[in-house]
């Protein structure tokens, strides 16, 4: 099809979706004769009624519902290029919608996106926290960030953290009360805080790694958190075993706050990656956004 049949095909599209010329009209600032000449004349070329008009409504037939369902998407797709390509003439703006776990968040995303985002003052920021991996295009984010196995396979990936590894800790006060565990078995016996998951309300499982064996730990105590900060607050005034990201503890460790057992249980595993769809890779505020979080 010629390149400037485009134009009718918008046309047509809009129309389609609005079901009414006199709206589709008003969005594409024409007449609505116009638009429905145009819509006509495309039909006429194709040689195939797409729309079935009456006096009241205006519906799509069966060939007119499978080009629309065909050419819709695309022609929000070519949308979405002009408006990210038109960005090149002036600077990042506007807003970045970011979906990330506590962990996460608190150790990359702050540190370095608030060290870059005075430098864009029309760049804006929307940080959720979420455990619960949301679906960044049907929820409209723009980037979200997981841990490498979590990571949809239709995605672009960057890496923004090198390998992660987890911790198994507790404060000295409360192994004056308990044995210090040593393998996944003695965990039933302590109290274990938990982490509650929004995704099937289940409790995050302790994944526990040593000489090949994996055991999965399903762990049960007196508190339930739904953040990670939370739990290392419990964790230092003695409430019970934490399992939380090794960079979370470094310091209380460091101090006597936390003691740490098991560290032969606790294996590495891939770090975090800011995944976000193939069609927005090239708007200009996503580009100064991913550089910022890259893992170098």
């Amino acid at each position: 099809m010629a390149r400037e049949n485009l134009n009718d095909l918008q046309g047509f599209v809009t129309v389609a979706r609005e079901r009414s010329f006199t709206r589709a009209a008003a969005q594409l600032g024409v007449s609505q004769s116009a638009l429905s000449h145009t819509v006509r004349g495309l039909e006429e070329r194709l040689g195939v009624r797409l729309l079935t008009r009456t006096t009241r409504s205006v519906s799509m037939t069966e060939a007119g519902e499978r080009l629309y369902d065909t050419v819709a998407p695309r022609m929000q797709d070519i949308e979405a290029e002009l408006v990210a390509i038109a960005e090149y003439r002036d600077h990042p703006a506007g807003t970045i919608r970011i979906t990330t776990a506590e962990h996460a968040a608190n150790t990359l995303v702050w540190p370095r996106l608030s060290a870059v985002l005075p430098r864009y003052p029309d760049l804006k920021l929307e940080l959720t926290v979420d455990y619960g991996l949301a679906d960044i295009v049907a929820q409209r984010y723009d980037i979200g960030i997981r841990l490498g196995g979590k990571v949809a396979r239709d995605m672009i990936a960057v890496p923004i953290s090198g390998p992660q590894r987890m911790a198994i800790v507790a404060s000295p006060a409360y192994f004056t009360r308990h044995v210090a565990p040593v393998t996944p078995g003695d965990l039933a016996a302590h109290d274990c805080i938990g982490l509650r998951l929004p995704t099937h309300g289940g409790l995050m499982v302790w994944d526990l790694h040593k000489d090949g064996e994996d055991v999965n730990v399903r762990v049960a105590g007196q508190w339930t958190f739904n953040g990670s900060s939370a739990i290392l607050r419990a964790a230092l005034v003695g409430a019970g075993l934490a399992y939380l990201p090794e960079d979370m503890v470094l310091e209380h460790l460091a101090a006597g706050q936390l003691q740490r057992v098991m560290a032969d249980w606790c294996d590495v595993f891939d770090g975090y990656y800011a995944y976000y769809p193939s069609r927005r890779q090239s708007s200009s505020a996503m580009r100064v956004v991913i550089d910022a979080l890259r893992y170098r």
